[in-house]
């Protein structure tokens, strides 16, 4: 019987495990005490594993290397998934946007479905097992098409034990949430070989402003607004002229430090991707701006009336007690200091000019970013194992016979809403299925 080493027991790892032919003893390495313990508190402890679209909505969405992932998606896509878990025993449920959770809301009766169907599988899951090395030799074919430079044949992990494979799945993980374990470990081993890796970022992360506007908002939670990241022209990153790189309609957060909630976590990725691609690692301030259109359901016309009534209303109180029906209380103080207006102007006495600045700062309220937050509050890893190096028909490396790679280790990921996991649903059993019977 043939032998199938996966290294990491997490949502990729698993899944390939309980995807691999009959024909393999598998056995998972795991260096955590436990299983999924990223899977745990996905999703906020709720585990959003899938988005219940179709594959055109799943690429939209998909922000790193969408067409490599076409072959995956097409062979194991989220209604395969989520008639698998039901299949296994896990009601679900579909939410708004399409996402899907479990019917109980707890990520841990995931991990017990994915567990469970690994024990039927006779898999095996060895706990405590650090991998750091991969044993290989030179590889000789006397087929021509054969272009692998190495063939792996085992691994070593830190306890000095040694185990053999014919077949071995990196399911280690990026770099975000490292308490759980992603630490890059599948990087630097597969470096040491010649593998390499694009640059990688926190994605799905929080962004830090410059000012103390955003942190004096903080806690204020904003519905229905509309948010643009713009990366404004610069020389430093190539960048000819001010391009808006992601614009959405939802919801966010002002915190101690700037801005989150889900279109701040999206437009970080869109972020990080666009580092990556003119090799940046940090943001000046004045590079890049978050821009609030805080009633997008009104047009300038529009809006502009709805000032003229509320300052009709309130034409006899002062410019920043007359806001109240407009805006947040939170957000008042900003506006009014970024209004130019005097706060204790008469509305009476506010000018057609002035009004029309405040209109203007109503749907296009700036903030500077100078920052995104670091691995260990990203959800997500931007970057990885170059998919140049792999191939997308059996999630092989090209250099290394035997070798495959999947989820989040590999330079490809997506917004919020299910679609990372799905990835890594994908590429696993896109993995294991793919191998030889």
């Amino acid at each position: 019987m043939k032998k199938l080493l996966i290294i990491g027991a997490g949502a990729a790892g698993m899944m390939a495990a309980i995807k691999a032919p009959a024909g393999y003893q598998v056995t998972i390495l795991e260096k955590n005490e436990k299983a999924g313990k990223k899977l745990f508190i996905t999703g906020k402890g709720r585990c959003n594993v899938t988005n219940d679209s179709d594959s055109d909505n799943f690429m939209r969405h998909t922000v790193s290397n969408p067409k490599f992932l076409f072959t995956a998606i097409s062979a194991y896509d989220q209604h395969a998934l989520m008639d698998d878990l039901s299949k296994w025993g896990l009601k679900l449920k579909t939410e708004r946007g399409d996402r899907v959770f479990p019917l109980s809301d707890h990520s841990s009766d995931v991990i017990r479905t994915l567990e469970t169907q690994v024990k039927k599988r006779n898999g095996k899951i060895i706990y405590g097992e650090n991998v750091s090395e991969l044993l290989y030799e030179s590889f000789q074919s006397d087929n021509p098409k054969d272009k692998y430079q190495w063939k792996a044949n085992g691994v070593r992990t830190k306890s000095g034990k040694t185990y053999m494979a014919d077949t071995i799945i990196f399911a280690t993980g990026g770099l975000s949430y490292p308490q759980t374990g992603s630490t890059g470990d599948g990087h630097r081993i597969l470096q040491k070989i010649g593998v390499s890796s694009t640059e990688m970022l926190p994605a799905l992360c929080a962004l830090e402003t410059a000012g103390p506007d955003a942190p004096s908002m903080m806690g204020l939670a904003m519905k229905n607004v509309s948010g643009s990241l713009i990366v404004r022209k610069n020389p430093d990153w190539k960048i000819k002229k001010d391009k808006v790189i992601y614009q959405e309609l939802g919801e966010m957060l002002f915190t101690h430090f700037g801005i989150s909630g889900p279109i701040v976590l999206s437009a970080s990725s869109y972020l990080a991707n666009i580092m990556r691609k003119h090799g940046v690692r940090r943001v000046e301030k004045g590079f890049v701006t978050f821009s609030l259109d805080l009633k997008p359901a009104l047009t300038e016309e529009k809006l502009d009336l709805r000032l003229q009534r509320d300052f009709e209303k309130y034409q006899n109180r002062e410019f920043q007690n007359a806001l109240s029906d407009l805006l947040p209380r939170m957000m008042i103080p900003v506006v009014v200091k970024r209004s130019g207006i005097e706060a204790e102007k008469k509305v009476n006495q506010i000018t057609h000019e002035e009004r029309k600045n405040l209109l203007s700062l109503l749907k296009n309220l700036e903030f500077d970013i100078v920052g995104m937050r670091d691995f260990p509050e990203a959800i997500i890893t931007s970057g990885g194992i170059d998919v140049k190096e792999i191939n997308p028909s059996t999630m092989e490396l090209k250099k290394i016979k035997n070798v495959k790679c999947v989820g989040e280790l590999i330079d490809c990921d997506a917004l919020t809403g299910g679609y990372n996991l799905q990835i890594a649903w994908a590429t696993s059993c896109l993995a294991s299925s793919t191998l030889d019977d």
